[in-house]
């Protein structure tokens, strides 16, 4: 009888041992993939009419295809042309601001494929890894991608330029970018601002 007794109570406590701690796994991944996710989390669950589970099972997949994804290194010549197209294409944007927009997408994806992450031409993919090694970078090059394909405003083709610019100095760095940079600072704040490039160049100018 003794025994029998025994028995139950650590089954018993075995079971709610288990269940305390799924519980607890569960909380620890949703801070988790919200730590590292961040911006990227948000917009899952409002891709997902907000439902937070298929959001966080969304995110996971991703962590389980990219996780162990190594990024490659750029030798400095590459990196070094990889600059010098970037700014041609941010000159660029003064006289053709659908063009540069485009031709930055086209540059952001080879980037991408040469650090190691899926090929471009599948968008989704490549965006998908990134966002596990790059999460706070990758709304900026999601936008840049639509306003490639759509018929956008300048203001709107220059915000996500600006944006996805964040993206290209995280993959051409030569260390990891901190992630608790949320987005490349702008002179306005908001913005609406040229690149210092830009700026540069058209300072005496007018003001693009």
């Amino acid at each position: 009888m003794i025994t029998v007794v025994v028995v139950a109570v650590l089954v018993i406590v075995l079971v709610t041992l288990r269940y305390t701690g799924r519980g607890r796994a569960r909380g620890s991944g949703r801070r988790g993939l919200k730590r590292r996710f961040g911006p990227e989390y948000e917009s899952a669950v409002a891709r997902q009419n907000g439902d937070a589970r298929a959001a966080e099972g969304e995110l996971g997949e991703r962590v389980r295809r990219h996780g162990s994804l190594q990024e490659q290194p750029l030798s400095p010549e590459v990196r070094e042309q990889y600059v010098a197209q970037w700014d041609a294409v941010q000159e660029r944007f003064v006289g053709s601001p659908q063009k540069a927009v485009t031709e930055a997408d086209a540059l952001l994806a080879r980037l991408a494929r040469d650090r190691g992450f899926p090929d471009g031409e599948q968008f989704e993919e490549q965006l998908a890894a990134l966002s596990v090694h790059h999460a706070y970078f990758v709304q900026g090059y999601r936008s840049m991608h639509a306003a490639a394909r759509d018929r956008s405003g300048t203001e709107e083709m220059r915000e996500a330029m600006v944006e996805a610019r964040g993206l290209f100095e995280a993959l051409v760095a030569e260390r990891q970018v901190d992630p608790d940079r949320r987005r490349p600072p702008s002179p306005d704040g908001q913005g609406h601002a040229p690149w210092p490039l830009t700026t540069r160049r058209h300072a005496k100018g007018s003001s693009t």
